[in-house]
């Protein structure tokens, strides 16, 4: 029996095969939205390099780490804004595009989810805020919140 928020059990040898397959295929696709998430990538790509339909892949995916691929793209970028954002040298915009957003709407909608403030006062609040940690340390308590929206922060 299958529960929530994990892959099927499969049964048989070739059905086995075939799941550690396309559980290779689904590392593949996570380690490819890491490496790119700055290049145009959407789920109908991702799913034809990983040999599966899109919705598959979407369905897999969701069940192997717990979200979409859209939605861990978005988030990996998210990430990547953040870091950009603290260093404060780059305008929102620009980092919105240089992170693989076509959108700056888009963009700031999902960062004012994941992280409960929009990008522009998290730059203005964020700079000095890991001054002095260590950059494993940083990226462990910057990192955005994933699977729920984060509470809003409230402005100064």
């Amino acid at each position: 029996m299958a529960r929530f928020g994990t892959i099927t059990p499969v049964k048989g040898r070739a059905a086995t095969e075939q799941h550690l397959r396309d559980l290779a295929w689904l590392r593949r696709v996570r380690d490819r939205i890491d490496r790119e998430y700055a290049q145009p990538l959407d789920v109908e790509a991702l799913a034809r390099g990983a040999h599966m339909s899109a919705g598959h892949l979407s369905r897999q995916f969701r069940l192997a780490y717990g979200e979409a691929p859209y939605s861990y793209l978005m988030t990996r970028r998210i990430e990547r804004a953040m870091a950009l954002l603290r260093r404060g040298d780059l305008s929102v915009t620009e980092v919105c595009f240089a992170v693989g957003c076509s959108s700056l709407g888009t963009f700031s909608t999902r960062f004012t989810e994941l992280v409960g403030m929009p990008p522009s006062v998290y730059r203005r609040d964020a700079a000095g805020a890991t001054a002095g940690m260590a950059p494993c340390v940083a990226k462990q308590v910057t990192r955005p919140i994933r699977n729920r929206e984060a509470p809003v922060a409230s402005r100064s």
